[in-house]
């Protein structure tokens, strides 16, 4: 004779996978909110700076002419290179904090983050 007492658990599965869908869809709203959101990243006491998106897009580079100096290109590059990094990596923070405040904490593989 076959056990159909788990049966009633399938009606949660249900319920698990609204819950589900639910979180993909509010993960999609997140990923589309971070691509209008901006960073802004500098180097050299502000004199680059670098706008990009929640998503990690970069938007814009400003350097002051202050730093352009054609006898020191390297430095001019180390510090666009600093500003960019400085604009993914706040990127980067806001995107977690958002998916996290999504899924409560949890490590959700396939959320983007």
């Amino acid at each position: 004779m076959a056990n159909f007492g788990n049966l009633g658990n399938l009606g949660g599965m249900g319920g698990l996978m609204k819950q589900a869908q639910k979180m993909m869809e509010d993960a999609k709203k997140a990923e589309e909110e971070l691509g209008a959101a901006q960073v802004e990243g500098s180097s050299g006491g502000g004199m680059v700076k670098v706008v990009a998106t929640g998503t990690g897009e970069v938007l814009s580079v400003t350097i002051a002419a202050e730093v352009v100096d054609p006898d020191d290109v390297e430095m001019l590059q180390d510090l666009v290179v600093t500003a960019v990094r400085d604009a993914i990596e706040k990127s980067t923070e806001l995107r977690t904090q958002r998916m996290k405040s999504l899924t409560g904490g949890m490590n959700i593989p396939g959320l983007g983050f």
